[in-house]
């Protein structure tokens, strides 16, 4: 399975599961990481740990799987299942926590950040390779990312597409928690476990009132992080990949 599901208590904790590939992103993982969250949110659970198998959170999508052949229409319901990973996540009642280790690239930086905490351990490489192999961001980074590390750092990190270590990305307001290398999990749950345990509607207030600024234009940015997605897919700019991402 692509994806784990288990309940620790209040805690539902879900595991990218591909470690062979670290957690790289196809699209059996993308909707298996959707179910859990479902599933999370149906079961009643109070807050979900995101976590990866292995060496890896998630280093983004993997470029050893075929070239897809699809139309336009099925290149952008592919980029919106992507996205939905966001959209749930935000729709989450409770908080959504990332533990992230090894590396969390593209894709999976776009699964970690858009989690409402990321706890990084401190060697964790995040970065976005995206424009340095012709493609685009989606899961509404072009929005959240401003708002965690500010326009100009932003800019320079997906124009650049260089890597910030999770030390670094504590220091520059990335992610909400830096932690030893080996103890990123560990201290995501003991985490969780104590948010779950404050007042659930308070706690699920706190995180809409404080998401509710943003929502007004995620959605609006991730129509457009599509369309700039369909344009690089179509423009053939993708074709060599380069050493962007991580080849496992």
């Amino acid at each position: 399975m692509e994806v784990e599901y288990e309940r620790d208590g209040d805690v539902a904790v879900v595991h990218l599961n591909r470690p062979e590939r670290l957690n790289a992103v196809v699209p059996a993982l993308t909707v298996g990481l959707s179910e859990a969250l479902v599933r999370a949110d149906r079961e009643g659970a109070r807050v979900v740990v995101l976590a990866g198998r292995g060496r890896a959170f998630c280093a983004g999508h993997d470029l050893k799987e075929p070239e897809p052949i699809e139309t336009p229409v099925q290149t952008r319901a592919r980029l919106e299942e992507i996205q939905d990973v966001t959209r749930l996540i935000r729709r989450f009642p409770g908080p959504v926590v990332a533990a992230v280790h090894g590396y969390a690239l593209g894709a999976g930086c776009e699964f970690a950040l858009a989690c409402d905490l990321v706890v990084a351990a401190e060697d964790a490489q995040f970065g976005f390779p995206e424009v340095g192999v012709g493609l685009s961001v989606t899961g509404g980074i072009s929005k959240l990312l401003p708002a965690l590390v500010g326009w100009a750092k932003a800019k320079e990190l997906l124009l650049l597409g260089e890597r910030v270590s999770g030390a670094e990305a504590g220091a520059i307001g990335m992610v909400a928690r830096v932690a030893p290398a080996g103890e990123h999990e560990s201290v995501a749950i003991d985490l969780a476990r104590r948010l779950a345990e404050r007042p659930p509607l308070a706690l699920s207030l706190a995180k809409q009132v404080l998401d509710h600024g943003l929502d007004v234009t995620v959605e609006g940015a991730m129509t457009r992080e599509v369309d700039h997605a369909m344009l690089t897919a179509l423009s053939g700019e993708g074709a060599a990949p380069k050493e962007a991402f991580v080849r496992g």
